[in-house]
């Protein structure tokens, strides 16, 4: 945990448990924020959020995650082999994997539902089991829950928001990106969220090379380069420097993504009108 201090505010940071990335939003992620984690599959988003809760346990803050495209089991594995005992927290009650991919209806902490309500339910009710304190949250992914109905993302992201901040979360929010596009699913939560990280990759001479940008950071002065990362087995994701490519050298040309853009807004304005969920 870090603080800095702006006009005599002191604002309260949280390490996301990533070395070399702190440093990259002055010290840590700002208490209560909601940030998005963007990017397409196999860009470390999942691994991102794993070592924010891992820096959570090691804080002794209370850690919810909600995993809706992968088992428990599944996170469970993938902490073991960055060095984190997610079981041992769970066993300790720092820690509670909310599973609503597999929908165990004798399981406590499962969704037998795919819906945003009852997941936010169910994150409250997690809260309270584990008490009273700091709390970190993840919903790795949100895209699940607008896959089939675009026009519903902002309207779910900011339903979301609004509940949940009044129980002092500090949340990551991971949609996934189109792998043609680079385009986010429903253009939703990047409107809601107090920050975004977006992560990249590209093949550079036959290696699968890994980047993350801070495209916002509210109340921060963040970096604007775009850095490569290293993911290792045993110790997990670090920062190895800026790279040399700009963000447009691993974009698609701009005509092309404005082609895209087009095509993803003329399939939201034919979607049916959402109904309300308040």
């Amino acid at each position: 945990m870090s603080r800095t201090t702006h006009n005599q505010h002191t604002t309260e940071r949280l390490s996301t448990g990533v070395r070399g990335f702190d440093e990259l939003i002055g010290g840590g992620i700002p208490r209560g924020f909601f940030v998005a984690v963007v990017g397409e599959p196999g860009t470390g988003k999942t691994i991102f959020c794993i070592h924010f809760i891992g820096e959570g346990i090691k804080q002794r803050d209370k850690n919810i995650y909600v995993t809706t495209e992968e088992s428990r089991e599944s996170i469970i594995k993938q902490a073991y082999q960055l060095g984190i005992d997610f079981e041992d927290a769970i066993n300790r009650n720092q820690l509670i994997i909310i599973d609503a991919l597999m929908g165990r209806r004798d399981d406590p902490w499962s969704l037998d539902i795919l819906d945003v309500e009852t997941m936010v339910n169910k994150i409250i009710e997690a809260k309270r089991h584990l008490g009273f304190g700091r709390a970190r949250l993840v919903i790795d992914s949100m895209s699940a829950f607008w896959l089939d109905k675009p026009a519903m993302a902002r309207k779910y992201s900011y339903y979301i928001k609004k509940v949940l901040y009044r129980w002092d979360f500090t949340a990551l929010l991971t949609s996934q990106y189109a792998v043609t596009t680079s385009l986010g699913f429903g253009f939703g939560i990047e409107h809601v969220a107090d920050g975004i990280i977006r992560f990249r990759k590209i093949i550079v001479r036959g290696e699968l090379k890994r980047y993350v940008l801070v495209e916002k950071m509210r109340q921060t002065n963040h970096s604007s380069r775009m850095y490569e990362i290293e993911i290792k087995t045993g110790t997990g994701m670090m920062i190895k420097g800026p790279t040399i490519y700009r963000r447009e050298d691993v974009a698609l040309p701009s005509t092309v993504t404005a082609r895209m853009i087009l095509s993803e807004l003329q399939k939201i304005l034919e979607s049916p009108e959402p109904e309300n969920t308040d």
